[in-house]
């Protein structure tokens, strides 16, 4: 009995941004007559409530940094379902979070449909490319309603490869998956065996420029960043003072800023207050962003922040069983629509993730006048926000709402 492997890979390029546009989930409704709601707004609030489910388990078990693409791993999953039989492709989707009586499989495979396909499309300030391969060793026939339902509703392309010779199936591949991501993600597949059988990739590539960039020369010389209460590293800080919007959470003990690209895209950073970061993950659901999207303003802020460039590779059989996610990877779940053969089971769930986030961006004078210093406004009185310590790092596309990447900065240096 061969096993089959599924390959989940989200990869990320960041520089810096500045704004007012809200994070989190979708606007109630305004009560005015409009045009029906965009069918990704079916899946991205529960791919958002996943994406903390997912965090959650992550954090219990790593100690360092953590950082995963909440859509990648959420969009692969929903198109393995389309090739497993009905009761396994229902537990996968409920393990996703849908509740099915509400929102049928048809309309899930929509919504991620409409999700994809409005990520893809065309931004001159933004690079976001999202894609999905398929690749089947050549002894196996895979159904054609499969590959066709896969190809019309995520866009994925199938490719026979022989898995009899691993090391070139690898090569093959790897270099795949760099083009695709610009070189950012390279060797990200590896120990690939004559036993393997299938491969079903996912690649998340975003680039984009802050609204409004850090300045090389205002980076300041490497000061303490506390790993831990007993543990420092030298840390270069990119450091201004702009207008962004921000808030403090008492009750939750942290400062929580978002910053804005030049494109439709937005970070939000979670600063806990020294020894309040267990409690921040505890209590962090989909209300709390919703409660924060409300609160922050904008105001003047003395900024210091890291650069920072971190990864996480995670073998996901191991977390998604903890959050539902159970019976796919036992024998009984008969992927016959992916294999045309019984008794297939997923043996290795992969992801890897990666960012960068520096000061590069677009030029001063390209960025809006709305962020321009009030002039009444006294800049030795900002307040700051100093990230000096760990903290959360949540990427958003804001059309649709998505949660793009998740993660933590405990050592920005990515050690």
């Amino acid at each position: 009995m061969w096993p089959a492997w599924l390959w989940l890979l989200g990869a990320g390029i960041l520089a810096s941004a500045h704004g007012d546009k809200s994070p989190g989930l979708p606007p109630a409704p305004s009560g005015q007559l409009s045009e029906p709601a965009p069918a990704y707004r079916q899946v991205t609030p529960t791919v958002s409530s996943f994406a903390l489910r997912v965090y959650k388990q992550l954090a219990a078990e790593t100690p360092g940094n953590i950082f995963f693409s909440p859509v990648s791993v959420a969009t692969t999953l929903a198109l393995l379902s389309l090739g497993a039989q009905a009761d396994t492709a229902r537990q996968i989707l409920e393990g996703l979070g849908f509740n099915l009586t509400e929102t049928p499989p048809a309309t899930v495979h929509q919504g991620f449909h409409s999700l994809i396909r409005t990520l893809d499309l065309p931004s001159p300030k933004l690079e976001l490319k999202v894609g999905h391969s398929l690749f089947l060793d050549k002894q196996l026939k895979p159904r054609q309603h499969f590959l066709d339902d896969i190809r019309e509703l995520y866009g994925a392309s199938a490719f026979s490869v022989n898995f009899t010779d691993p090391a070139t199936a690898q090569r093959l591949i790897n270099d795949y998956v760099r083009k695709r991501t610009y070189g950012q993600v390279a060797d990200g597949l590896q120990e690939l065996t004559e036993d393997t059988r299938l491969v079903l990739l996912n690649y998340v590539f975003f680039k984009a420029k802050w609204k409004h960039p850090f300045h090389h020369y205002q980076t300041q010389k490497p000061e303490s960043f506390f790993v831990s209460e007993r543990t420092s590293l030298p840390i270069p800080l990119m450091h201004q003072k702009e207008m962004h919007r921000f808030l403090y959470d008492q009750e939750l003990a942290c400062t929580v800023l978002q910053i804005e690209y030049s494109g439709n895209a937005l970070a939000l950073l979670v600063l806990p207050d020294p020894g309040k970061m267990e409690q921040v993950e505890a209590t962090l659901q989909p209300e709390t962003l919703r409660r924060w999207s409300q609160r922050l303003l904008p105001s003047l802020l003395d900024l210091h922040l890291p650069r920072f460039s971190i990864s996480g590779t995670y073998n996901l059989e191991e977390i998604l069983p903890h959050i539902g996610l159970t019976n796919v990877f036992n024998l009984e779940a008969d992927l016959l629509g992916t294999t045309g053969q019984l008794n297939r089971t997923i043996s290795r769930v992969s992801h890897k993730a990666a960012l960068d986030m520096n000061e590069r961006g677009t030029k001063a004078g390209v960025a809006s006048g709305l962020l321009s210093q009030p002039q009444s406004l006294n800049v030795t009185s900002a307040p700051h926000a100093h990230f000096n310590r760990p903290f959360l790092v949540l990427l958003w596309e804001v059309t649709t709402q998505s949660l793009l990447f998740l993660g933590k900065v405990v050592n920005p240096a990515g050690g």
